[in-house]
């Protein structure tokens, strides 16, 4: 269901506005097309994993003005043990996932189009809570509900200007028992955005209002009630230009949050093409990340925190000929107030709070590349930086100064074949660095083929060599697991 993924790296407030500090990654859903298309998929795999997922697309009406995806899934597993190391329920921490999702559009006329995307999801999840009594264990469970929609209606006008109007709206409910909580967050999101192009020249500009809603009841004697709203109403502007070797990206806009009042985020960036291959890029930005309601209400919350303020520099060298290509890019982010959870502190839980660290920086260097040698496809990352907390000099808790990807696929007999491997140095995972979280590297196999026309079979085996590592301290991952799962869609 996706047709394709866009990753922007650093700090993007200027055009995105509030979170998206770090970067942004979007996810773009396939239209239907053509007559309608059918697809069944059942899998089976490691802790007794099971799913099954069926959908249709296509398009219809004159012309195939209107189309259509639409899709279900059903995904269990019992799971495994979720802690280690600690006092816990010692039973198996499975899941129950049901999904659906619907994307419809119809092209009004050769300039008007409507789109409308749906997403729904219940999760049950098994997890061990902090309050185990072994002579009563009790199964904790999660049960989350999410349920997404939005309209979009796209205008073009002139060949020089085109218009997008967006409504969008979500709600998420978080659940846990035995152990009584309870939250619900609702988002509300308007945007009217804007394009004029004139030659090599792009001129845009956005309005956004964003509104957001956390109902948060009281059910255990560690909370209070919380019942809040909070909006921000921003403007962007930008300027594009694109001729010859030269490329130039200039943004600005400005937020006016209803907690935190008024900020603006700009970012600048140049790029060069020295030759038809090689490419040379620099770019400075500023961004901003104001608390989330839960982070400032919750029983984890504290009122007085401070938006996250970053000021980001990169330089880049890249480099593309034909399937080939290899980038190097230097930056330096540095954020004032970063937010994150840290020990115990002026709010009531006694496991732990949310606070600011007053400057925190990033610098490094991510190295990536990609060629394609006859049938095989090679592709690697390598990100090698310095997070640390420059108060206290400490690394940021649960960062690590080197990781990477390296993976390769090629055809064998009709078979598509592949290996992914992925691995990371240690971490701290407290912000005074007295916990440390090991390195690790795993590698994973996968395999397909088309067994008739309208058959596919897929394989993959993750953690090979059943290494044993941990994200967070106390908290177990998954060993060695295979997949396999087969699918119908008849061509």
């Amino acid at each position: 269901q996706i047709d394709h993924i866009e990753v922007l790296r650093g700090p993007a407030a200027a055009v995105y506005g509030s979170d998206a500090i770090g970067g942004v990654i979007q996810l773009f859903t396939r239209k239907g097309e053509g007559k309608a298309a059918p697809y069944v998929g059942i899998g089976y795999g490691t802790y007794n994993t099971r799913k099954v997922e069926a959908g249709v697309s296509g398009a219809a009406g004159e012309g195939g003005a209107f189309d259509y995806s639409l899709g279900i899934a059903h995904e269990e597993s019992d799971g495994f043990d979720s802690r280690t190391g600690v006092s816990h329920n010692p039973d198996l921490d499975g899941f129950r996932s049901t999904s659906a999702h619907a994307r419809l559009g119809f092209q009004i006329n050769r300039t008007q189009r409507l789109d409308a995307t749906l997403l729904a999801n219940d999760l049950n999840s098994g997890y061990d809570a902090l309050s185990y009594d072994p002579l009563q264990p009790a199964d904790d469970r999660n049960l989350e509900r999410l349920r997404t929609a939005g309209l979009t209606w796209s205008s073009q006008w002139t060949e020089a200007y085109s218009t997008k109007l967006s409504v969008t709206g979500s709600t998420s409910r978080y659940e846990s028992t035995p152990s009584p909580y309870l939250a619900e967050t609702q988002l509300h999101g308007y945007l009217f955005q804007n394009e004029y192009r004139v030659g090599p020249h792009l001129f845009t500009a956005a309005l956004e209002r964003r509104e957001d809603h956390l109902f948060n009841p009281a059910l255990d004697p560690f909370s209070t009630t919380i019942d809040g709203n909070r909006t921000q109403n921003g403007l962007a502007l930008g300027y594009g230009y694109h001729a010859g070797p030269q490329t130039l990206q200039l943004n600005v806009r400005r937020d006016n949050d209803s907690a935190f009042g008024g900020r603006t985020s700009g970012s600048a960036a140049y790029g060069y093409a020295i030759t038809p291959q090689w490419r040379a890029t620099a770019s400075t930005a500023t961004a901003f990340r104001a608390p989330t309601l839960y982070q400032l209400f919750s029983q984890y919350g504290v009122p007085n925190l401070e938006p996250e303020i970053s000021h980001n520099l990169e330089l880049g060298l890249h480099y593309r000929q034909g399937a080939g290509n290899f980038n190097v890019v230097a930056y330096r982010n540095r954020v004032s107030n970063l937010i994150s959870f840290a020990a115990h502190g002026p709010c009531a839980f006694v496991f732990g709070c949310y606070a600011n660290t007053a400057q925190a920086e990033y610098s490094g260097v991510t190295i990536s590349g990609g060629q394609q040698f006859g049938l095989l496809n090679v592709h690697a990352s390598l990100d090698v930086q310095d997070p640390r907390d420059l108060g206290t000099g400490h690394l940021l808790a649960r960062r690590a100064r080197r990781h990477g990807t390296l993976g390769a696929d090629t055809q064998v007999a009709g078979w598509t074949v592949g290996a992914e491997a992925q691995f990371s140095s240690r971490r701290y995972d407290d912000a005074a660095n007295l916990q440390p979280l090991g390195g690790y590297a795993l590698l994973g196999l996968y395999a397909s083929t088309h067994l008739s026309k309208d058959w596919t079979l897929l394989a993959r085996v993750d953690n090979l060599a059943d290494k044993n590592y941990q994200l967070a301290y106390t908290y177990t991952t998954p060993g060695r697991t295979f997949y396999a799962g087969l699918k119908w869609a008849p061509q």
